[in-house]
This record gives structure tokens, C-alpha cells and sequence, in this order.
């Protein structure tokens, strides 16, 4: 069942799919931003007054954060290896963050394009702790859009 118009969203669960195939799930995913320069361009109106006009301009590159609990993703982990030893040729891949609903089924999705791993902080084990151990990974990509 897909949403209503103008109804929000609810984040029943986050997945990431690298190249098309769901690796991974993930707990948190925070830093989705678009940015994009804005360019000024001034000129002279016939009655002499200055005249702003802002035009959209460059859209950058980004990073966002996801969390997820330690797994065996072979994949997963085989592209954040590639990443962390510069592996750019296998490393930089087109992934996605996919909004999923309280059936699986996918109701958004943040596509990065040449997104590969810059960071991973593995989270605090501790002895006889029964807390699902995470790592924090923080993807870089080179444009994001929102489908």
C-alpha cells in the first residue's frame, strides 16, 4: 500500500544497496544533504538601478553517516576494504539508501552516485555486555538524488 498524498513518511527501516543489490540494513542514516552554489549575477536596468538575478549554480559533492549492527556482509564489507586501501576502480560504486515501510516495500530512495567509504568507526565491545555491537560508517559520494 503506498502512502497518500501529503501524508509523511514513517522510518520503519533503512537498507543500502550498493550497484543495484541491498547489502546491508542499517539503524540510523543521518547528513543526506543536497547542496548547491548560488550565483549572483548583477546588472545595470535601463533605468540605471542595480538588478540581482540568483541562478542556481554548481550542486557539491557530500557525505552522509549510516549506522548498522555488525553483520557478515561479505560485500559490504568487501567495499569498504576496497575504500580504505584505495581500491578507487572497485571502490567507487552508485549506491542507494532506501527508505523501506512496515512491509519492506521501498517508498523513497537517495541515490549517491560514486559513493565509496571515507570513514568507519567501529563501535565499544564490552565484555558480558548484551548490546548489539554497530559501526558507523560515513559514505562520500559525488552527487545525491532523491527519488
Amino acid at each position: 500500500m503506498s502512502p497518500r498524498q501529503g501524508r509523511s513518511l514513517a522510518a520503519h527501516n533503512f537498507g543500502l544497496q550498493i550497484d543495484g543489490v541491498l547489502v546491508e540494513y542499517l539503524s540510523e542514516v543521518s547528513g543526506l544533504t543536497i547542496e548547491q552554489d548560488v550565483v549572483v549575477s548583477p546588472r545595470n536596468t535601463a533605468q540605471g538601478r542595480m538588478d540581482l538575478t540568483i541562478l542556481p549554480g554548481v550542486q557539491r559533492n557530500g557525505q552522509c553517516t549510516v549506522v548498522r549492527g555488525v553483520t557478515q556482509s561479505a560485500s559490504f564489507t568487501r567495499w569498504i576494504n576496497d575504500s580504505v586501501n584505495g581500491r578507487t576502480s572497485t571502490a567507487r560504486r552508485n549506491a542507494s539508501i532506501v527508505l523501506m515501510d512496515h512491509e519492506d516495500n521501498p517508498v523513497q530512495r537517495y541515490h549517491l552516485r560514486n559513493a565509496w567509504c571515507g570513514r568507519i568507526d567501529a563501535g565499544t565491545p564490552q565484555a558480558g555486555e548484551g548490546a548489539v555491537l554497530t559501526e558507523t560508517v560515513t559514505i562520500v559520494f559525488e552527487e545525491l538524488v532523491i527519488e
